[in-house]
């Protein structure tokens, strides 16, 4: 296989933990990270995130998003509750009402513009892996198909025409990042990212799929790619990679809207601009 890799998909978040929604180009805020991506988050009585990792009934919530219009729709799996439709910056209080009776607990809506509400508050860019991997990491489940891997691992940006795991290049030993840029927007690679139960579970229903934190670890073991920074695997149970992207000076000559912009199709290049 050729290796140019290319952008092949961006996905945002917009509320943190509900469903995501495919773009073909977006924005980095100042803090670094996509602009509108989990820009929201549901928060419980003590101030604390609800989300697939504490509670599985969240998987049954399907969401659509009109990002232009800076709405949602809200309607669930199962059931004849009909679709709700909010507007994401107005009606934060109907919506807090809705997950609210849901739930059966008291929710608030949180909202940043900037930074959002990522999982890694340290790496806090967009988390990145390669169609190849998504695929490989799919063929080792019977049941699982390309496009239910996706939905599980949650991951920002998408790059293709590489082979599988090709972006384990991206990283190294601890506190040192890997400098690459996608289009004319600079990365650092830090870390690979250490997944949670949410993977385990299916999207649509939250149905755990048997043995799929051993079956994943073990064959993560087993292809792990010679270019991959062992000393960051104190376990196996972690893909796609974790970025910063480097402030810019607003008054520096980089500082352009080109520098803050991601686009599909845009390609990725390592700092060397040598592609291995």
């Amino acid at each position: 296989m050729s290796t140019h890799p290319r952008l092949a998909r961006i996905t945002l978040f917009p509320i943190k933990s509900l469903d995501g929604v495919a773009v073909d180009r977006v924005a980095l805020t100042a803090a670094g990270s996509l602009a509108g991506d989990r820009e929201f988050a549901l928060l419980d009585a003590q101030g604390k995130f609800i989300n697939g990792k504490r509670n599985a009934a969240i998987h049954q919530i399907r969401s659509t998003f009109d990002l232009a219009q800076r709405l949602v729709t809200l309607r669930l799996q199962a059931g004849a509750q009909p679709a709700a439709t909010f507007h994401l910056d107005h009606d934060q209080e109907a919506l807090a009402t809705w997950f609210s009776d849901y739930f059966q607990q008291p929710v608030t809506i949180a909202q940043n513009h900037e930074a959002g509400f990522p999982d890694d508050p340290v790496a806090w860019g967009p988390t990145l892996i390669s169609t190849g991997s998504i695929a490989t990491v799919a063929s080792w489940f019977p049941d699982l198909t390309v496009a239910e891997l996706r939905d599980r691992l949650r991951t920002n940006l998408e790059i293709d025409e590489v082979e599988p795991f090709w972006e384990e290049q991206l990283y190294s030993t601890a506190g040192n990042g890997i400098p690459f840029q996608i289009g004319a927007v600079p990365f650092l690679g830090t870390n690979p990212c250490q997944r949670c139960i949410v993977p385990t579970r299916n999207s649509q229903t939250g149905e755990p799929t048997a043995q799929f934190q051993k079956t994943f670890m073990a064959q993560r073991q087993i292809t792990l790619p010679p270019w991959a920074e062992r000393s960051r695997f104190n376990h196996f149970y972690r893909l796609a990679i974790n970025t910063q992207v480097p402030a810019i000076d607003p008054n520096s000559a980089s500082a352009n809207e080109e520098s803050r912009m991601l686009q599909v199709g845009d390609r990725l290049t390592l700092a060397s601009g040598s592609i291995d």
